[in-house]
């Protein structure tokens, strides 16, 4: 009989590095805390080079983190992007983050999601993305970001969705760089 459950959890250094407290009024902030994310899951190789997070807009209130599980989990959908907004609608209790009587969120992500992460963004809730690193910049790393065109971006600021690209771009740039000159590019 094979195992029917799934069980998912960030790693354990999570809790040491993150200030649940804080509260991340910029975007500048919370680009910071995305990257600071990615950068410590390869330093602790417990996986890839994106990190992201979820915040509440207008308080800038953690409400959840992600980073990339891919190959520690041997999952491919355990992309930064989709654990931070699965753990942020756990927290919330509700399948989605613009629920009547919820504050509006924002996902932060230290690079520009690819396809499957945002396709989740269209469907999580979210009013607000900030990414920092370019598709371009994932791509030059050798990672396939699927097919995200600007008519992808259009339809999500078409269904009310702000984006922001660039935040820190340098500064996310560099994570992705230094992974791909030592890590495992597990879709390129």
């Amino acid at each position: 009989m094979t195992d029917r459950r799934l069980s998912i959890a960030l790693p354990a250094w999570v809790d040491d590095v993150v200030d649940w407290t804080q509260q991340y009024p910029t975007d500048d902030a919370r680009m910071r805390l995305a990257i600071s994310l990615a950068a410590e899951n390869i330093a602790r190789g417990t996986g890839g080079p994106f990190g992201a997070a979820i915040v509440e807009e207008d308080t800038g209130r953690l409400v959840s983190v992600g980073l990339n599980r891919v190959v520690p989990e041997n999952n491919s959908i355990l992309h930064a992007e989709m654990l931070a907004l699965m753990l942020a609608q756990q927290r919330v209790g509700s399948y989605t983050l613009g629920a009547p009587g919820l504050p509006a969120h924002t996902l932060i992500s230290s690079c520009d999601p690819c396809a499957m992460c945002l396709g989740a963004t269209l469907w999580s809730g979210v009013r607000r993305l900030v990414c920092g690193a370019t598709r371009d910049d994932a791509m030059q790393a050798r990672f396939d970001e699927g097919p995200v065109f600007p008519e992808s971006y259009r339809y999500l600021e078409q269904r009310g969705i702000t984006i922001v690209h660039g935040v820190l771009r340098e500064e996310a740039r560099a994570v992705l760089e230094r992974y791909a000159a030592e890590g495992e590019i597990y879709n390129g």
